[in-house]
């Protein structure tokens, strides 16, 4: 096929640092929760208590993977299997949507086809560079088991149903990029089908069918429409199932074919799904800088603060639910401690829904930075800034628009807490908790704004992987660190950690609050303030 080494041999070069921080970041966490579980849980009984507790609180299931038995490998991927995956999932995509639906909104894609490689080669080589990189990601996450001492089958056959998990999500980023307009919209289509498939396999184990003692759980229907479940369905260290890893390399193969058939039977620069027609004429409504970028960002603003609906209400909802277990079992109370930093189960839950939260928010606000980084990139922000609007006020109405966004996501997530309280006939003095913490959760987000927007104005083709990277390791480590023994001022620098929290009915713990102010502070205002004098960086 006519210039396919060299259009693969460009893509490596042109992406090998993004995807050495995805491969080793992956590769990291599995050592590390490795490390972590064979320091908290060191013991059999340990572990087979926790999991009692885990297969008896759906709210831990949702979050977690699949119990396959007490020992030390199995109860390390039951913890960690779902992230790891989720991360193989997000490079997958983010991954094929760039090389197709990007190339072809910056042109690069038209100026490939007009050479002797034509229109489907630039494709293959984005299959064939997303079965690498997945390769590599399986080969680092076995090395990085490998290291720990574990089993070798059971190293091997985790690194490979990881890698197997990304090249499901690779097929879904291809077929997005076939369907959508353009790479935001592709973008967000693929990351929605990270996100629903995951909650699938999460829901679809907590309504599992658990084993007499409590140390083993078999999946409900709903997680085999997920291929998160396929993945734990795998279940390492246990069974070693190698199907359902087959199961998920063929979807991504059929997927990609699919990919392929949709590019041959549409025009560069269409797509399948059109774009909504626009009005003619601007309403008033549309009559400012600050309109325009509200305008562009309306679409993501909805979603995440669907999100926030959906979190809130299952917050206190399943707070009404896990109220009703007893507290006499030491490992509940554990698990929740480490998770939630309360004692009290429905506080705790409630601490560990807001914990996400805080994640949603925080994503709004880096889409919406992100947004402003694709306007310069494809040159549309140049023909604004040519008019009176100068770059403060530009960047400025990028910044207002996101914290707005935050604080529709947190008070959605709100309004939904009391739906969930409503619908269960639950205890009202929650909300007092959900107004603290979701307040707490919001500024969190505004750190991950103000430091993506800092990055936007020093380094601006980090934009995109430093913004979304920033989120994913705070997630890991604010939310995985107390649970596997990570150092407590590591742990404190997520900012999602250390939000304020109800201590007692009369109590609060601010925790980091001020810091956490000061950063969202100072970093906006160095934003606004460097970007007075930086020029604009065309897509690198």
């Amino acid at each position: 096929m006519s210039g396919l080494g060299a259009i693969l041999r460009q893509r490596l070069r042109r992406d090998w640092r993004q995807l050495l921080i995805w491969t080793i970041g992956t590769a990291l966490l599995a050592y590390l929760a490795y490390v972590g579980v064979a320091q908290s849980y060191g013991t059999e009984q340990d572990r087979a208590s926790l999991l009692a507790a885990a297969i008896a609180n759906p709210v831990i299931l949702l979050f977690r993977g699949l119990p396959s038995g007490p020992d030390q490998g199995a109860f390390m991927l039951f913890l960690i299997f779902p992230w790891l995956a989720f991360l193989a999932a997000l490079m997958s995509t983010f991954l094929a949507v760039r090389h197709t639906r990007m190339d072809e909104e910056l042109g690069r894609a038209e100026l490939v086809a007009a050479t002797p490689a034509g229109r489907t080669t630039p494709l293959i080589a984005t299959i064939i560079h997303g079965l690498i990189a997945n390769a590599v990601l399986a080969a680092l996450t076995i090395l990085a088991l490998l290291g720990t001492g574990s089993g070798a089958q059971g190293a091997v056959v985790s690194g490979v149903a990881v890698g197997a998990v990304g090249v499901s999500f690779l097929g879904v980023g291809l077929v997005a990029g076939q369907l959508m307009r353009t790479s935001r919209a592709a973008n967000s289509l693929a990351v929605w089908v990270v996100l629903i498939t995951f909650l699938f396999s999460g829901i679809g184990n907590a309504l599992g069918s658990p084993s007499a003692d409590l140390q083993r759980m078999e999946s409900s229907w709903l997680a085999w429409l997920s291929p998160f479940g396929w993945g734990e369905n795998v279940r390492p260290y246990a069974d070693d199932e190698l199907w359902p890893i087959a199961l998920c390399l063929a979807v991504g193969v059929v997927l990609g074919a699919i990919s392929v058939v949709l590019q041959s039977g549409r025009d560069l620069g269409q797509s399948f799904i059109a774009e909504r027609r626009g009005r003619a004429d601007a309403t008033r409504a549309l009559g400012s800088p600050t309109a325009l970028v509200r305008r562009l960002s309306t679409g993501a603003l909805i979603g995440w603060a669907i999100g926030g609906l959906l979190t809130g209400m299952l917050s206190t909802a399943l707070a009404s639910v896990v109220s009703s277990i007893s507290g006499d079992n030491p490992a509940v109370e554990q698990i929740l401690v480490a998770l939630g930093g309360n004692a009290d189960l429905a506080r705790a839950t409630v601490a560990v829904f807001f914990t996400l939260l805080g994640v949603l928010a925080g994503c709004c606000a880096v889409q919406v930075v992100i947004r402003a980084r694709q306007e310069e990139a494809s040159g549309t922000a140049e023909p604004l800034l040519s008019t009176p609007i100068g770059r403060v006020r530009w960047l400025g109405d990028y910044l207002l628009v996101a914290l707005v966004g935050i604080v529709l996501v947190v008070a959605a997530a709100i309004a939904g807490a009391a739906l969930g309280i409503a619908s269960q006939r639950g205890d009202w003095s929650l909300m007092r908790d959900v107004a603290v913490v979701g307040g707490g959760q919001g500024v969190a987000a505004s750190v991950f704004l103000a430091l993506t927007a800092l990055v936007f104005v020093l380094a601006p083709r980090a934009t995109i992987a430093v913004g979304w990277g920033l989120v994913a390791l705070a997630t890991i480590v604010g939310l995985f660190g107390p649970l596997f023994g990570f150092p407590s001022w590591l742990v404190d620098l997520a900012p999602i950690a250390v939000t304020p929290q109800v201590t007692t009915d009369t109590g609060i713990d601010l925790r980091g609050f001020w810091w956490l102010v000061a950063v969202a502070i100072a970093g906006a205002a160095a934003s606004l303030a460097l970007m007075r004098r930086r020029e604009l960086a065309p897509a690198g």
